[in-house]
């Protein structure tokens, strides 16, 4: 389709812009991406390298600020960033929930990153990262994991990414911040 232009009478072909991200998870330039990787820190540039590689050819699945998804089993998605409310079950590659969002129900996931809230039974099968404003609650089973000062873990904890080999145990109402390397 081509669009008229007002002034000289021309016709031009009508360019459609990819939408910039406004979410603070990710950065869709990879000019960006590498400066925002410079100065960011080991954990940081660990996130950013994780959303990249959800960029580049994955399917992404963006659930807004204000929006609900209620009582949906998501597949097939290799991305879920969480702005507003998710009730799902889901099986995923990458689940990243921003300050703002919350997941609730079940998800198998290869790399969580907590921003905001995740309540219910969560798997990573290979790294969960939980920021200073993450809450995660529920059953939870982890690969690797990293919390930052003020990110709290609550419910029944296991280590090991897969239903064999976990060490199950009870940890208290916050946990205290650790500096745990992945």
């Amino acid at each position: 389709m081509a669009v008229q232009n007002p002034f000289f009478g021309k016709r031009e072909p009508e360019s459609f812009q990819p939408r910039q991200s406004t979410s603070p998870l990710h950065s869709t330039s990879s000019a960006t991406t590498a400066s925002t990787q410079q100065a960011a820190s080991a954990q940081s540039a660990s996130a950013a390298a994780a959303a990249n590689k959800s960029d580049n050819g994955g399917s992404k699945l963006t659930v807004g600020p204000n929006i609900k998804l209620k009582g949906v089993e998501i597949t097939d998605c290799d991305t879920l960033v969480v702005e507003g409310t998710v009730e799902a079950t889901m099986d995923s590659r990458v689940i990243q929930i921003a300050k703002e969002g919350a997941f609730h129900g079940t998800a198998e996931i290869d790399i969580a990153e907590i921003h905001g809230l995740f309540d219910g039974s969560l798997t990573v099968r290979e790294k969960l990262v939980i920021y200073s404003t993450g809450k995660v609650s529920g059953k939870i089973r982890y690969g690797k994991v990293v919390i930052e000062e003020g990110g709290q873990l609550t419910g029944e904890i296991s280590t090991g990414g897969s239903a064999g080999t976990s060490h199950a145990a009870r940890t208290p109402a916050r946990a205290e911040p650790a500096a745990l390397a992945g």
